[in-house]
C-alpha cells in the first residue's frame, strides 16, 4: 500500500477521502493549508483547522499544518485583482487548484514520501492508454471537473480523488456512521480560500470605487454603478434600477461593459438577445493529454454546474463555435472541453465571438 497526503480543508468531503483509503489499507497523512493570513470574521481557518484534527483523531491519523499563503498571493490573489482591474470576471478555484493544491501542496507532500496526493474533490481519475485521464464525478451535481482542468498532466498522475463514485449524501452517510465530526457540517461556497464574506465590501479593500452610468442598449442612461468589478454578465440583482414609466414591467440584466466608457449595459428581460452569443474565443488553452482535433465535436462549459454544450474548437484562431447560444459568456471565466465524460482542458475566456 502507498503512502498518501490528503488535503484535509476541516469539511466532510476531504475527510471522507481520509477515511476511505486509510480503510483501503493505506498509509494516510492528513495536511491542512493555511493560504489565507486574516483575522477577521470571515476567515474560518481557526475552527476548520480544528475539525480537521479532530477528524485525524478519530481515524488516527497524523496531521500536519503547513502555510502556503505567500504563493497564494504571488499566483493567485494577484492575478484574480488584476482580472477585476481589467473589467473581467476570474475564477480563482482555478488557479487555486493548478497553482497551490496540485503544485505547491503535491511538492510538499512529495517531501513526506507520499507517492500520491489526494482531496475531497468531486472528480475520477483513470488510467487510460497509459496516461492519466480526468473524468466527470458520478454525481453530476457535484462534479468538479471544470475547477480541476487546467492542473498539470504529471500531478493528476499522482492524484487520488476517492470520492469520483460517490453521490454526496452516501459521503454524508459515511461520515455520519463513522462519527466522523464533519459529518452535517455545511458545504463552503465562498472564493478558494477566501471565505464566505462580503464581495463588495472585501473587493473595494484592494481595489478603488469606480462608479459610472448604467446604460441601456439604445445609450439611455438610467442609473450610476459604483464599479464595473462589482458586476458580471448576466447578473440581475444589486443594479438598483427600479421600475420605470419608459420601459416594460421587466427585470434588467447586465448585458456587456463598456471600459472605454466605464459604462454598464444593461438590457431587459432574461432571455434578451444581447445576452446569449455562438461563439467565443479563449487564449493560452491547457490540455491533459493530446488536445483535440481541429472541427472536432465536443461538449464545453463556459462556467460550473453548466451541462455540457455541443460545440467545435479552432485552436489555430482559439475559437469555440456552440451548436446553440450561450447566456453570458463571461470574459475572465473558463471554457472547458469534454470528450464525453473525459475532461480534456481549456482556456480563460478572451471574449465573446
Amino acid at each position: 500500500m502507498a503512502r498518501i497526503v490528503v488535503g484535509l480543508s476541516g469539511g466532510v468531503d476531504s475527510s471522507v477521502a481520509a477515511l476511505l483509503l486509510k480503510q483501503q489499507g493505506h498509509e494516510v497523512h492528513g495536511v491542512f493549508m493555511d493560504n489565507w493570513d486574516a483575522d477577521d470574521a470571515y476567515c474560518t481557518a481557526a475552527a476548520d483547522f480544528q475539525d480537521a484534527r479532530r477528524v485525524c483523531e478519530t481515524l488516527d491519523l497524523p496531521l500536519h499544518r503547513v502555510s502556503f499563503a505567500a504563493e497564494y498571493l504571488e499566483r493567485v490573489f494577484a492575478h484574480f485583482l488584476a482580472e477585476y482591474r481589467a473589467g473581467r470576471t476570474p475564477n480563482p478555484d482555478v488557479l487555486c487548484n493548478s497553482e497551490i493544491k496540485f503544485r505547491c501542496f503535491l511538492d510538499y507532500a512529495l517531501r513526506l514520501g507520499a507517492e500520491r496526493l489526494a482531496t475531497g474533490h468531486y472528480a475520477r481519475v483513470e488510467q487510460r492508454d497509459g496516461a492519466a485521464r480526468l473524468l466527470r464525478a458520478a454525481d453530476a451535481d457535484k462534479d468538479q471537473t471544470y475547477f480541476l482542468h487546467a492542473i498539470a498532466p504529471s500531478a493528476l498522475a499522482r492524484a487520488e480523488l476517492p470520492l469520483g463514485a460517490l453521490p454526496k449524501a452516501e459521503v454524508r452517510r459515511i461520515a455520519f456512521a463513522h462519527g466522523l465530526v464533519t459529518h452535517d457540517k455545511p458545504d463552503s461556497t465562498g472564493i478558494c480560500f477566501i471565505g464566505e464574506r462580503r464581495f463588495r465590501e472585501f473587493l473595494g479593500r484592494y481595489l478603488p470605487a469606480t462608479p459610472g452610468p448604467i446604460r441601456t442598449a439604445d445609450g439611455a442612461v438610467i442609473g450610476e454603478h459604483q464599479g464595473l468589478m462589482y458586476h458580471t454578465l448576466g447578473q440581475r440583482e444589486g443594479l438598483g434600477i427600479g421600475g420605470r414609466r419608459d420601459a416594460p414591467a421587466l427585470p434588467w440584466y447586465v448585458a456587456d461593459k463598456d471600459l472605454a466608457d466605464n459604462a454598464l449595459i444593461v438590457v431587459q428581460g432574461h432571455d434578451h438577445p444581447r445576452l446569449f452569443q455562438r461563439a467565443l474565443e479563449i487564449g493560452a488553452p491547457t490540455w491533459l493529454g493530446e488536445p483535440p482535433a481541429a472541427g472536432e465535436p465536443l461538449t464545453a462549459q463556459v462556467r460550473h454546474r453548466q451541462r455540457g454544450q455541443a460545440c467545435t474548437f479552432d485552436p489555430a484562431q482559439g475559437r469555440v463555435e456552440f451548436a446553440s447560444a450561450q447566456r453570458a459568456v463571461t470574459p475572465g471565466q473558463h471554457c472547458v472541453f469534454y470528450r464525453g465524460d473525459e475532461c480534456l482542458g481549456g482556456g480563460i475566456i478572451r471574449r465573446a465571438a
